[in-house]
């Protein structure tokens, strides 16, 4: 009887676990997909009733999106295509431009320099480029950090036009102390080029976009003298991919992870509602480009608050949300007027892209 007794406990023990594993209903987590980086087509979907949201809401949503002359429309759930559409004689392989979306792409290459080593964003610009890129005194400019162009806040002039050009760079008031939608940001660029000492189109494709098989993308130049990058949809939507995990590509970190999330959260005192050249959804005040005016409550209310955003002129929109593991694409003209970045169209087409969900 005493050699049975252990043998009987064991084997209530073993039936103990083999009953609570069968009853375990705990619904398992999908893990986050990638598509490959080797320039194939291959990309994973998963279908409106997979996710049981609203297949109703869909074609509304299809309809308001050619109605306001999109191109191009995706919506990834954990990495996964949901929805691809193509408008008014767009397709897959067309590629369009980013306009000030990619300033989102400045700033993750910026921080990959700065991981790398060869740059900090704490020093100040002309230390990499050298004196005389503004038209500033040489005691103001020296005041303007790599970081004060990320935050856009570096205290030049926003109301003298896209051109880069020294004499256009004007000072209004210490860097630090107003913020401003400006297009002196594309001067990151050159501080990389400068840093790093490779042409920045070499080194944004051999750090980012080969990475994220980003394959066919590139960088035009205007006439201004600014950069503006060029891609299909599913190229913008692998950088959003990205940015969902934080700086991660199917395990490997591309960008690391505290500079991302600095990036992607208030990043100066003025606008709460701006980062590293990204917009921030959900936060208690804003301010908008070309107005000195802080508006209250979130950028775009039907959104969700965690939102971050990529957001170009004529409506180029990238969205990320952590909390739905969901990236938005869109790309095209000018959902009504002509935009430097956000419009009424946003609020509006998170109203009819959150009734899938709700």
């Amino acid at each position: 009887m005493k050699k049975f007794f252990p043998l009987f406990v064991m084997f209530l023990f073993i039936s103990s676990c083999s009953s609570d594993h069968l009853l375990d209903t705990t619904p398992e987590v999908e893990s986050m997909y990638f598509p490959p980086s080797d320039g194939s087509t291959t990309w994973e979907t998963k279908s409106i009733s997979d996710l049981n949201w609203n297949q109703t809401a869909a074609q509304p949503l299809l309809d308001y999106l050619e109605l306001k002359h999109s191109k191009s429309f995706i919506i990834l759930v954990n990495g996964k295509i949901v929805m691809e559409n193509y408008f008014n004689g767009h397709d897959a392989s067309q590629p369009w431009y980013w306009a000030s979306a990619g300033k989102t792409l400045t700033s993750t290459v910026t921080g990959i320099a700065e991981q790398e080593g060869y740059l900090n964003i704490n020093n100040k610009v002309s230390d990499y480029i050298g004196t005389g890129w503004t038209s500033a005194p040489l005691a103001k400019e020296n005041l303007i950090t790599c970081k004060n162009l990320l935050s856009m806040n570096s205290g030049l002039n926003d109301a003298l036009g896209d051109d880069v050009a020294p004499a256009n760079l004007q000072y209004v008031a210490d860097a630090g102390t107003r913020w401003a939608y400006h297009n002196v940001y594309v001067k990151l660029q050159d501080v990389v080029s400068q840093a790093t000492g490779q042409t920045w189109t070499n080194y944004f494709n051999t750090k980012l976009r080969d990475k994220l098989g980003m394959t066919g993308g590139s960088w035009v130049n205007t006439s201004d003298g600014l950069r503006t990058y060029w891609s299909t949809t599913r190229n913008m939507a692998r950088f959003g991919l990205m940015a969902l995990n934080k700086g991660k590509w199917n395990g490997n970190q591309v960008i690391n992870e505290t500079y991302f999330n600095a990036a992607t959260n208030t990043s100066q005192t003025i606008n709460q509602g701006y980062g590293y050249l990204w917009w921030l959804n959900g936060k208690a005040t804003y301010h908008l480009p070309q107005s000195q005016l802080q508006f209250n409550g979130s950028i775009i209310p039907s959104a969700p608050n965690d939102m971050f955003m990529a957001l170009g002129k004529n409506d180029q929109k990238i969205y990320v949300i952590p909390s739905k593991k969901m990236v938005v694409i869109r790309m095209g003209d000018a959902a009504d007027n002509v935009n430097l970045a956000l419009s009424d169209f946003d609020e509006i087409l998170w109203q009819k892209i959150s009734a899938l969900y709700q």
